[in-house]
């Protein structure tokens, strides 16, 4: 039965899609069947993976047109598969407010395929709406990416409000899974600050792991490919392949 990680943080730019591609394919890598699930209606989880404008998405999955195990995509790497996402999302979410059990259309749709992976990861879109609330109904629990500048922490005290109150209506068994430091420059000073509050709030949930700033990390989407595939020895690669081995051995325990 696959463990299912959401990504997600409401404040945009903090590395949550960038994070679900790298980590996913790193994941892969360790031979580890992953599916990812784009339900973030921008699709940069799709298209970073060279799935472009993919129909039919998430979004028939989403409104009961389609069966997910008919619209999951096979990478070009073996152990990942996407279920992509497209701009016809932008629209469900006005679309599911009159459906019934809105909250959890994702986890109805999930149930079938969830025994032929080993991690499902989601890449939320960057708010706490339909879509994200659906993700989080879904998961085991919650990867929180947090971005090594000013104003890092803010919003975050909304988002953790909103895990308890899934938590609280609609899925009791919620994690959070760890914070990610992401966009670490080791030459500021600012990043070893942010760095220190973080772990000042969140402790022990803090991933050992630090995604660096890396321009490979930036590069790769526009080629279609992970950092892993774009350029293997880059920092951004080892930072991701890092990320996956933690998530490993918590996961093992």
């Amino acid at each position: 039965m696959a463990k299912v990680i959401s990504i997600a943080n409401q404040k945009g730019g903090v590395g949550k899609t960038t994070t679900a591609i790298n980590l996913s394919s790193s994941l892969a890598a360790a031979e580890k069947k992953t599916l990812l699930i784009d339900i973030d209606p921008q699709a940069n989880s799709s298209s970073g993976l060279d799935i472009s404008n993919h129909t039919p998405s998430v979004y028939e999955v989403l409104i009961g047109q389609k069966k997910m195990e008919d619209v999951i995509v096979n990478s070009y790497l073996s152990y990942l598969d996407v279920l992509p996402s497209n701009i016809n999302l932008v629209g469900a979410e006005i679309e599911m407010v009159e459906m019934p059990y809105r909250e959890s259309l994702l986890k109805s749709a999930i149930g079938s395929i969830k025994e032929k992976y080993e991690f499902i990861i989601i890449d939320c879109p960057p708010s706490l709406g339909l879509l994200t609330l659906n993700a989080l109904s879904t998961s085991d629990s919650v990867l929180i990416p947090v971005q090594c500048e000013y104003f890092a922490l803010e919003g975050l005290g909304q988002l953790l409000n909103t895990i308890n109150i899934v938590r609280q209506h609609f899925n009791k068994e919620l994690q959070i899974e760890g914070v990610l430091l992401t966009m670490f420059d080791t030459r500021l000073r600012l990043s070893h600050q942010v760095a220190e509050e973080v772990k000042k709030y969140f402790g022990e949930k803090v991933f050992s792991t630090v995604i660096h700033r890396n321009v490979r990390i930036s590069e790769a989407p526009s080629f279609g490919k992970p950092v892993l595939l774009y350029d293997a020895i880059s920092s951004g690669s080892k930072n991701y392949i890092s990320l996956a081995s933690e998530l490993l051995i918590r996961n093992s325990k």
